[in-house]
């Protein structure tokens, strides 16, 4: 038989200008977390210093004259997400357009994403007012995906660029986990607890026109930038209910329900959505040359490696989001990318998979070329 060659689309494709992250203004160690909400319980102590997370960015609540955390509102909650989301989401998207080299004046599309908190006027309006971009932009929110929304956002954000080339448009996923947690006796709590942190990722996506293909601004950080090739999507309809955000009577708050299996869950489903993705391009998984999948948590990660043949090499990037920021939710997959342009490893015609998880059962993935 011949050598197997990958289908090409010849439509206009977008690509990924440049990427630029942010996180809140201090970080702790598990230990550090452990002894501020003076933490006892050996089992919950064991779930936090087994995480394979070293430290997180959180903001944690204010003392009272004893030392003690004081305990924060649903409201107060809400008031500390708008705060965070204005500040992380700012400096996020100025970090991208430094990479891009573009400026906020060129910013023709701006697509938000947050679960952490609820606003309204959106975040993308909010932000539009404060930072002073153009009040002409194009917007959109999406709220309540959960950890999967950033390569939801990515795939609507790129239908855009691809039906307004030469135009650029900026998806912003900015996760402010210090305002979604609620502290109870349960393990189920402890577990969640352990795992996130507080992060913002911004991403730019340019269509060239004819014009522009040569020499165009955003040529990023890495060996060019990456073509976006196309998108897959699996919901997990028996597990619709294994990750959720809803509210929890008991505590007057919105409380994070994470069940243990989830990690099998997606393990198990993971080579579906690959298979369809790459099956898609007439490629294999022999052809990809970088992966990017979701901090989502020590067992996830090691499950979606497990299922998919890949080696500890191949999540290089996932594995040290998790251990430096834990799990940043949305925007996880954004710093592993910014990693690896740091890291120059990209050559042109290399192919890469993006692939994150959340609720609803989901799994995200996307194919993209230098």
């Amino acid at each position: 038989m011949g050598e197997r060659v990958p289908r090409t689309k010849t439509t206009a494709t977008a690509r990924i200008a440049g990427v630029g992250t942010a996180n809140s203004e201090h970080s702790y160690s598990q230990r550090e977390l452990l002894d501020h909400f003076a933490i006892e319980d050996p089992k919950v102590r064991s779930v936090f210093l087994n995480s394979a997370i070293d430290r997180r960015y959180l903001t944690l609540p204010e003392v009272d004259s004893d030392g003690a955390p004081i305990e924060e509102s649903q409201g107060e909650l809400l008031a500390k997400h708008r705060r965070m989301a204005l500040d992380m989401g700012a400096r996020a998207v100025r970090a991208c357009l430094k990479d891009s080299g573009l400026d906020l004046a060129d910013i023709d599309y701006l697509c938000c994403v947050t679960t952490t908190g609820f606003l309204t006027p959106g975040l993308s309006a909010l932000l539009i007012r404060e930072m002073g971009i153009s009040p002409r932009t194009s917007r959109v929110d999406v709220v309540g995906m959960g950890c999967n929304a950033g390569l939801n956002a990515l795939n609507a954000v790129n239908g855009w660029s691809v039906a307004n080339p030469g135009k650029v448009a900026v998806a912003l996923c900015v996760e402010a986990c210090s305002a979604a947690y609620v502290i109870d006796s349960t393990l189920r709590t402890a577990v969640v607890n352990s795992l996130f942190g507080d992060g913002a990722a911004a991403v730019a996506l340019i269509t060239d026109t004819e014009d522009t293909a040569h020499g165009a601004p955003g040529q990023g950080t890495g060996s060019g930038s990456p073509r976006i090739l196309s998108f897959a999507s699996h919901l997990i309809t028996d597990a619709i209910d294994a990750m959720r955000f809803d509210w929890d009577d008991s505590q007057g708050k919105f409380s994070f329900f994470l069940d243990p299996q989830v990690p099998y869950v997606v393990g198990a489903n993971a080579e579906q959505i690959i298979g369809r993705l790459l099956d898609g391009a007439g490629l294999r998984r022999s052809d990809i040359s970088h992966w990017l999948v979701h901090s989502g948590g020590k067992k996830v990660i090691d499950a979606v490696r497990v299922n998919l043949g890949l080696t500890r090499h191949d999540v290089r990037h996932t594995v040290d989001v998790l251990r430096d920021y834990g799990n940043l939710s949305s925007g996880s997959f954004l710093f592993s990318y910014e990693r690896l342009l740091q890291e120059r490893a990209t050559r042109s015609g290399d192919y890469g998979v993006l692939m994150v998880m959340g609720p609803g059962s989901t799994i995200e993935a996307a194919l993209v070329q230098w």
